[in-house]
């Protein structure tokens, strides 16, 4: 098996795909072999020798891509070292304090207690009112959620680099 990494992602309007390209960035540039594909797009996960997979965050739920991907190659990701990311929260601070210690879908959690993933990390999101749809403006309005991006580039590469450390020294 070539020392191939998977970072796979759902993403809604581009903003986790951009995550997941960062994180691409840094284990290619710590040397490995780093793959960044849309999960729906992902044909064979067993020629990887690790994964990582995020999705972007809709009241609580992952994207149906990251979902099925994580429910249809359970086995495979249990036999592999994984890591999940989710992005959503937006705002300042802490994104599991924002989300009142949210870290993963409780619908998908029985999924991840299988596979017992290295780590399972939020990052904060990018809301951009020009492309979220009515039902959705509606609802950040309501909830008085705050709008931009307030993605952490440096805990992202921070992250990266930590998985990037794991598989350089296995």
């Amino acid at each position: 098996m070539e020392n191939k990494v998977l970072v796979a992602y759902a993403s809604k309007y581009g903003a986790t795909e951009q995550i997941a390209e960062k994180i691409g960035e840094v284990l290619c540039q710590a040397g490995l072999n780093a793959e960044v594909l849309s999960a729906e797009d992902v044909k064979d996960p067993i020629v990887y020798q690790a994964i990582v997979l995020g999705s972007a965050v809709y009241i609580g739920k992952w994207r149906k891509q990251a979902s099925k991907f994580l429910k249809e190659n359970e086995q495979i990701l249990a036999e592999r070292p994984v890591w999940l990311f989710s992005s959503g929260p937006t705002g300042e601070g802490d994104p599991v304090e924002l989300l009142q210690g949210w870290t993963f879908p409780d619908a998908l959690q029985p999924i991840a207690n299988r596979i017992q993933p290295r780590d399972i990390t939020v990052f904060h999101g990018d809301v951009d009112m020009e492309k979220v749809n009515f039902i959705e403006r509606a609802m950040i309005k309501n909830i008085e959620s705050p709008v931009g991006d307030f993605r952490d580039w440096e805990s992202i590469s921070a992250w990266a680099k930590a998985i990037a450390n794991a598989l350089t020294d296995e």
